[in-house]
């Protein structure tokens, strides 16, 4: 994987989106979950430092934690 592939784009406002990829550092993947921000009309989204990567190895901790926020906001409604 030489390239970074978006796996989803979730709309913050007009201006920042959080984008989540895969991609590739020294011979390692990684899920990156980061802020982008755009200033031309969402022709071009810049890259902030606001975000998190996360290793294969900690996907299961990952998904684990979304589960478990799931099943809490569903015992909510």
């Amino acid at each position: 994987m030489a390239e970074t592939k978006i796996l989803a784009t979730i709309e913050r406002s007009e201006t920042e989106q959080l984008q989540i990829s895969l991609s590739e550092f020294k011979g390692t993947s990684y899920l990156n979950m980061r802020i982008f921000f755009t200033n031309d009309g969402g022709q071009t989204w810049i890259p902030t430092k606001k975000g998190v990567t996360f290793t294969p190895d900690q996907l299961d901790v990952l998904t684990e934690a979304i589960e478990e926020a799931r099943q809490e906001f569903m015992q909510a409604e």
